[in-house]
């Protein structure tokens, strides 16, 4: 009988790519994946603990899955990803439910921990940080758990940047960039599976290289991802600002596969606050970068992430950092409040704000981009826009779909109405008619 084996992935979409590889080992050794987890031999969780909400959201969910064990199938649990490597020393005493724990560069030994918990052994392999992936044919094996018509491409794993807020250098380990080669390769294969839109990731997309070339290498191999017949799209996430090179920038401009957004993490608009942070850019330099993008690719769409209530975020900076918003006026822009994060410089610092403060700040800011995405999308009425059908919503006989402005699961949607059927993963051109807030409504050009 073969063993039955339901994955959970939480957090970012760069831990949804290692789940994906887990999934296709299992495949390849003759474990079968299920969704019902109350039927599985085996429960994984793909954890993440990067800020508070995250650590809560793993826990509940090895709490869930420990209950399966009593009333469920569930022999073992295993636990992969950032929560395992994070408490090592604790894991096990802490959570007696857990059977098996792989570190952040152990997921691939995936299969030999299920089959040591299915023998009643308890699994423990963290490893080091000197290689993105043991086997990076494991890479082209994936099963693509989204919706199929786009797929997230890992170009490298790991930080070298040392923010005081954030503890993945300590859980990713250096940045390390996979090899031009292997990508081109599982870019292509994703392509021979029917992906169209190809959406790059990383800690820090804009260096991808600079550890085995000696300089960023991105403009390079976003060159030879454009020659892939049937990629579609190329979208850039995260992409520190001071990172981004004049080559991707020409780039970017020069080819058509490669859509006009960019994801820019700034963080913040105070250059006193940034220091704090451990961040390399000033709020000159990321406005010179924008400068640079926008000269170029004047309808290119910027979504940026921003912290509020930073230890010692004064009234002034505050006002630095809004002003800053309202100044260079992003697309996108998600805001987050500070997450004291133990193992963190930036945890042991005074001057700690009050979490009713950083709330309060967050509103502030999101009001303020509301308006400004309202008049971004105000200015789309009467366009045309070419988009990706996501789904139908059959009560209201309407279409979901994105434009080149949207990346899926956390930009906005165009609603779209036609007289034809349309399939999940088509292209179609929409006459936008109506905007909100944050989405778009149009009609299928007749």
């Amino acid at each position: 009988m073969s063993i039955k084996s339901a994955f959970i992935s939480l957090g970012c979409d760069k831990n949804l790519v290692d789940s994906e590889v887990m999934l296709g080992i299992c495949r390849k050794e003759g474990i079968d994946i299920i969704q019902e987890e109350e039927k599985a031999d085996v429960i994984v969780i793909n954890t993440c603990c990067f800020i508070k909400d995250a650590l809560e959201e793993s826990i509940e969910a090895i709490l869930e899955a420990g209950k399966l064990k009593e009333t469920g199938n569930c022999k073992g649990i295993i636990v992969t990803g950032c929560l395992g490597q994070r408490y090592e020393n604790e894991i096990f005493d802490e959570m007696p439910e857990i059977d098996a724990v792989l570190g952040t560069t152990e997921y691939e030994s995936i299969a030999g921990a299920i089959k040591a918990v299915m023998e009643g052994k308890k699994f423990k392999e963290l490893g080091g940080f000197d290689k993105v992936m043991k086997d990076e044919k494991n890479s082209i094996n994936r099963v693509i758990t989204t919706a199929g018509h786009y797929a997230y491409l890992k170009i490298a794993e790991g930080c070298d940047s040392h923010c005081t807020y954030c503890v993945i250098p300590s859980l990713r380990g250096p940045y390390r960039s996979r090899s031009m080669e292997s990508l081109v390769e599982e870019a292509a294969s994703l392509a021979e599976r029917g992906v169209k839109e190809l959406i790059l990731v990383a800690q820090d997309t804009a260096v991808y290289g600079i550890d085995i070339y000696g300089e960023s290498r991105l403009d390079k191999l976003l060159e030879k991802l454009c020659q892939i017949d049937g990629i579609q799209w190329i979208r850039l996430l995260y992409c520190y600002p001071e990172n981004i090179t004049d080559k991707t920038i020409k780039v970017m401009a020069e080819n058509d596969k490669i859509l006009k957004y960019l994801d820019m993490p700034v963080q913040h608009g105070s250059d006193t606050v940034l220091k704090r942070m451990g961040r390399r850019s000033t709020a000159e330099l990321i406005k010179s970068k924008i400068s640079s993008l926008r000269s170029l690719m004047p309808d290119i769409a910027i979504r940026t992430s921003i912290i509020t209530g930073f230890p010692q975020e004064s009234g002034e900076e505050f006002g630095e950092l809004a002003e800053f918003v309202r100044e260079v006026r992003f697309d996108r822009l998600g805001v987050f409040t500070y997450s004291q994060e133990e193992g963190t410089p930036a945890a042991k610092m005074e001057g700690q704000i009050p979490e009713e403060i950083k709330q309060e700040r967050k509103d502030i800011i999101m009001d303020m981009q509301r308006d400004i995405s309202s008049e971004k999308c105000e200015s789309f009425v009467g366009k045309k826009l070419k988009v990706i059908i996501e789904g139908k919503l059959p009560d209201d006989n309407i279409y979901c779909a994105r434009s080149y402005r949207d990346a899926p699961e956390i930009d906005g949607l165009v609603f779209v109405n036609s007289d034809e059927e349309l399939l999940t993963g088509d292209f179609v051109d929409v006459v936008i008619t109506a905007a909100s807030d944050y989405d778009l409504y149009g009609s299928v050009e007749a």
